[in-house]
């Protein structure tokens, strides 16, 4: 156990120690970062939690087969589902790089954890990403007993790029009456992609994780053109109706260049008649308060689990 937990916290230094090299480095991010990633030895992720299984499967997509990665954290049926989508910048990221988080979630939560391996930037540009999102989302729905779910009690969630497309998914499911889903989890998402002008881009432009620099990138690598982040499906805080939608729980970082882009969506809901609960962690950056390390989870997690549970028992 003693050699189990030195390997994870060494592989989550390296980790660290990569991402400063390439974010205070102009370098291309994508070829770097999606070596390593895929490298990573998926083992020295988890956490010594128990769960009943770890399934990887695929599914029918609009474009070929979506890989999936399901955590059912005990046996029995009509289990609560949790869609989730992971961050990467629309660019990078595997089934593998939350998959610490997902077996937490599944395990504290008591619910099924279905990740979504969706069609990556640049290759697959906008809406690849949202096509193979939605299409997962709504196979689970209509399959969600044959993974030991119940398809009344469907959430989706996302960090990043991932709180994104698990925006986008919930607006695709009311414009298009279905799949039904109870909640979106959002943790530091971003919402608009068409300027990238906000306060909050502009004070903490470098120097705290994710930059504006790095967020531009990202964007030209996953818009086909520029005009296409006017588009709410790549922006869902310029949809004009964010009535009739999940109830939700919005986290940012306050030093996050996202912090506006996730605060602004959350009042926007509100206004709507959305419920909504934001939280704000005070003097964290990009996904600095969204870990799992060790044994125990942030304080974020552990909030975003509470809310996951309460939404799951009404």
């Amino acid at each position: 156990m003693k050699a189990s937990r030195m390997a994870r916290s060494f592989t989550h230094l390296l980790v660290g120690i990569l991402m400063v090299i390439v974010l205070m480095s102009g370098c291309s991010m994508a070829p770097v970062l999606r070596v390593f990633i895929n490298c990573r030895n998926d083992r020295l992720q988890r956490l010594p939690v128990a769960v009943a299984r770890i399934e990887d499967m695929r599914i029918p997509g609009p474009a070929g087969e979506i890989p999936m990665r399901i955590y059912t954290p005990r046996e029995g049926s009509s289990l609560p589902i949790l869609i989730w989508l992971h961050g990467g910048g629309w660019t990078f990221g595997n089934l593998n790089c939350f998959d610490a988080l997902c077996t937490y979630l599944a395990h504290d939560a008591g619910c099924v954890v279905v990740s979504v391996d969706y069609r990556l930037a640049p290759r697959h540009k906008f809406p690849a990403a949202v096509d193979d999102s939605y299409a997962a989302a709504l196979w689970i729905a209509q399959n969600a007993a044959s993974i030991n779910g119940d398809p009344a009690r469907i959430a989706i969630g996302g960090g990043s790029a991932g709180g994104n497309l698990a925006a986008v998914v919930c607006l695709m499911a009311r414009d298009r009456g279905g799949p039904y889903l109870i909640f979106q989890l959002l943790a530091y998402p971003s919402t608009n992609i068409a300027t990238l002008d906000t306060e909050s881009y502009r004070t903490f432009a470098k120097g705290y994780g994710l930059t504006r620099f790095h967020a531009r990138w990202f964007c030209k690598q996953y818009l086909k053109h520029p005009e296409d982040g006017t588009n709410p499906y790549a922006s869902p805080l310029l949809a004009f109706d964010l009535g009739n939608l999940p109830p939700a729980m919005v986290l940012t970082g306050e030093y996050d260049v996202l912090r506006d882009d996730g605060e602004a969506y959350a009042e926007r809901l509100r206004e709507a008649g959305v419920p909504t609960r934001l939280i704000r962690f005070a003097g964290k950056g990009h996904m600095a308060y969204w870990t799992v390390w060790g044994d125990t989870a942030g304080v974020a997690v552990e909030q975003a689990v509470a809310a996951l549970r309460e939404v799951f028992e009404e």
